[in-house]
């Protein structure tokens, strides 16, 4: 009998676990683990971490300094659970100031070191603006690692190549969502899926231009997408479809096969370019600013939640 779909998935994928669950990460043991706003406010409303956070709470300087305190105590738990990178991000506030995105980058570096985490276990998260590919440009230059997130379009991945970030995060799920809003009567399953074809294309462009950027497929929606996407260099899957995965049994077909460059990169996008080219495609300007939205709804939250308990 094949083995189970998860265990064949980590034989020709990096596996990382979306999430801030500690007891999913132990359970599933994945390579890395990715977090962001919405996890991290999951992860802090547990009851277990009510008491540490109201020290952290009553400690930090102002609003900023909490956040990141406590996005970085979270962090660092999970880097010991992890051999391989953990994802933290910068407040979606600051999508559109490179300068600030700098700062709280070089800040959440000095925090792990606290904590005994080296800069080569982190991955700062941005968002894939322009103004956040820029940041990302220059963090890479100065040896810090990036993944650039909410990216749904060709044109973000081309930037963000061009750039050189280490590791960017296109959305599948997000994609499917657009366009089933869009076209609710289409058939959208198995390789007809746009968020799977989005992948696919920025998988192939760059390993046929040579690209070193990694590509992690995120936010899935199903386990089929999954499945359409094996073999893509790093896909980061929510518990329950990791549960999923885990507990079915059956042969799982790589789709995703890596090919020798065969030529030169196309010259980098300017700031026009990615703009207009950005404008041009609906489904992804409107996702861009409706995840950044919704990232810092619950950053709001979270900060709500510091605010109570240092007052209590």
């Amino acid at each position: 009998m094949a083995d189970d779909l998860l265990t064949q998935l980590k034989e020709m994928t990096t596996v990382v676990a979306d999430t801030g669950d500690i007891d999913a990460i132990r359970r599933f043991q994945p390579t890395d683990a990715t977090t962001n706003p919405s996890l991290i406010l999951q992860a802090a409303q547990q009851e277990a971490r009510r008491h540490r956070l109201a020290e952290i709470a009553r400690s930090a300087t102002d609003r900023d300094d909490a956040l990141d305190a406590v996005a970085v105590e979270i962090g660092s738990e999970i880097s010991s659970l992890v051999p391989g990178y953990v994802s933290t991000e910068v407040s979606a506030r600051l999508s559109f100031d490179t300068d600030a995105t700098l700062s709280r980058a070089h800040s959440l570096i000095e925090r792990y070191a606290r904590h005994g985490v080296g800069p080569e276990r982190i991955l700062i998260k941005v968002a894939a603006t322009w103004e956040g590919i820029r940041a990302a440009h220059r963090l890479e230059r100065e040896g810090i690692h990036t993944n650039l997130t909410l990216l749904f379009s060709f044109t973000q991945a081309q930037a963000c190549a061009d750039a050189g970030v280490t590791l960017i995060s296109p959305f599948v799920g997000r994609i499917l969502d657009w366009n089933r809003a869009q076209q609710p009567e289409a058939d959208f399953s198995g390789d007809n899926d746009p968020g799977v074809r989005s992948v696919k294309r920025i998988y192939e462009h760059y390993k046929g231009h040579g690209y070193q950027t990694i590509v992690m497929g995120a936010s899935f929606r199903n386990s089929g997408e999954i499945k359409a996407l094996a073999g893509c260099d790093r896909l980061t899957i929510a518990p329950a479809l990791l549960a999923e995965l885990a507990e079915t049994r059956g042969p799982l077909e790589r789709r995703l096969i890596p090919q020798d460059a065969e030529t030169r990169p196309p010259e980098p996008l300017d700031e026009a370019e990615f703009r207009w080219a950005l404008n041009e495609d609906a489904m992804a300007t409107e996702k861009l600013a409706e995840g950044i939205r919704k990232f810092m709804a619950d950053q709001r939250k979270l900060e709500s939640l510091l605010g109570e308990l240092r007052r209590g």
